[in-house]
C-alpha cells in the first residue's frame, strides 16, 4: 500500500469523534460478512466501527478525496486483520460508482455518506477551513488539485462572489461582503478575510455565530462543489446497493439536508406528478423505502461529549426496487 503525501500535519492533540455512531450502525444493519462503502472516510471513526461490526469476514471500502484523511486512517487501522478487510482509495463523491466498481465493490449491503468538513480539517490551520487560527485561504478537500478559496475571492468578479455567498451561505448581506472583498484584494489568509467580512457587515452583540461563518461555509462549498457532488452521488449510491441494502447520509446544514430529503422523497413515491398533464401523473414503483421520516439527531449525552454533533442530521433509506 503506497502512502499518500503528507500535505499538512494534524494539529497537536486533534481528535475525531464520529457523530451518531450508534444510530448509523443500528440503522445500516451491519452484520458479519457485510459489504460496505464509507464514501466519506474522514477521520475513520465510522469506518473502524463498521469493520468491527462486520467482522470476521465483512469488507469495507473507504473513499476520500483528502490524502491526509486516507493516510490518517491507514495509520489508525494498521492491524493486518483490518488491512485485509479494508480498502482505502482516493475519490470524489460524484465518482463514487466508478470508484467502487474499480475496487471490486458492487451490489453492496450498505453505504454511509458523512457530508461536510471533518474535525481534522477544521482544526488544521494550514488547510484554511476555519478563521479560528490564521492560515492560508485554501479549503480544498484535495489540497493538491483544483482552485482554492484564495483563487475564488481574488479572481472572481464581485457579482460571482456575491451570488456564491448568497446561494451557498444563505447570507443576505452577500453583496456588501463581496464589495468589501473586491475592495481589499488581494486577500491571502483566513483571519484577514474574516476581519474584512466582519467590518463589512458589523458584528452583532450577542450573536451566536461569527459574522464570517456563512461566508466561509459558502466558499468551502463552492471550492469543493459540494452540492453538485451530492446530487451526482445519490443516484449512483442507489445503483451500487443490492436489493434491501441501506443508505445512511449525515448532513450538517440545510442545503445538504434539503437535497437528500427531496431525493429520498422522490425515489420513495408511488406516484410521479406531471405538472404539464392536467389529468395528473403516472404510477411509479418506489426505488426506496424511507426508514427515517424525520432525521435522527444527537441526544443530550452526545451533545455534551461532542458539541459539533448539534448540527448533524441522519437520514436512512432502503433500496426496495
Amino acid at each position: 500500500m503506497i502512502d499518500d503525501p503528507l500535505v499538512a500535519p494534524d494539529p497537536q492533540g486533534a481528535q475525531h469523534t464520529p457523530v451518531l455512531l450508534d444510530e448509523v450502525l443500528r440503522n445500516l444493519q451491519i452484520r458479519p460478512g457485510s459489504l460496505v462503502i464509507d464514501g466519506t472516510l474522514g477521520g475513520g471513526g465510522h469506518t473502524s466501527a463498521i469493520l468491527a461490526a462486520s467482522a470476521p469476514d465483512g469488507r469495507v471500502l473507504g473513499i476520500d478525496a483528502d490524502p491526509a484523511a486516507r493516510r490518517r486512517t491507514r495509520q489508525r487501522l494498521a492491524e493486518p486483520v483490518a488491512q485485509e478487510r479494508l480498502v482505502i482509495v482516493a475519490g470524489r463523491l460524484m465518482e463514487i460508482e466508478s470508484t467502487a466498481q474499480a475496487a471490486g465493490f458492487a451490489a453492496v449491503d450498505a453505504i454511509l455518506l458523512d457530508l461536510g468538513v471533518s474535525s481534522f480539517q477544521l482544526d488544521t490551520a494550514a488547510r484554511g477551513f476555519s478563521f479560528g487560527a490564521d492560515g492560508p485561504l485554501d479549503m480544498r478537500f484535495d489540497p493538491l488539485h483544483g482552485p482554492s478559496a484564495a483563487d475564488i475571492i481574488n479572481t472572481w468578479d464581485e457579482e460571482e462572489i456575491a451570488n456564491a455567498i448568497f446561494r451557498y451561505g444563505e447570507e443576505h448581506r452577500s453583496r456588501a461582503i463581496a464589495r468589501a472583498i473586491v475592495r481589499n484584494r488581494p486577500i491571502a489568509t483566513t483571519t484577514s478575510l474574516a476581519a474584512i467580512v466582519e467590518q463589512a457587515v458589523g458584528g452583532r452583540r450577542g450573536a451566536r455565530i461569527h459574522p464570517a461563518t456563512r461566508t466561509f461555509q459558502a466558499l468551502r462549498i463552492a471550492v469543493n462543489q459540494e452540492l453538485e457532488q451530492i446530487e451526482a452521488a445519490l443516484p449512483q449510491c442507489l445503483r451500487l446497493l443490492k436489493l434491501g441494502g441501506r443508505l445512511a447520509i449525515i448532513s450538517f446544514h440545510s442545503l445538504e439536508d434539503r437535497i437528500v430529503k427531496q431525493w429520498m422523497a422522490h425515489e420513495g413515491r408511488t406516484w410521479n406528478d406531471e405538472p404539464l398533464n392536467p389529468y395528473g401523473g403516472t404510477p411509479h414503483t418506489p426505488s426506496l423505502q424511507i426508514i427515517t421520516r424525520k432525521p435522527i439527531t444527537a441526544g443530550a449525552a452526545e451533545l455534551a461529549e461532542n458539541p459539533r454533533s448539534r448540527s448533524a442530521r441522519l437520514r436512512i433509506a432502503e433500496k426496495s426496487a
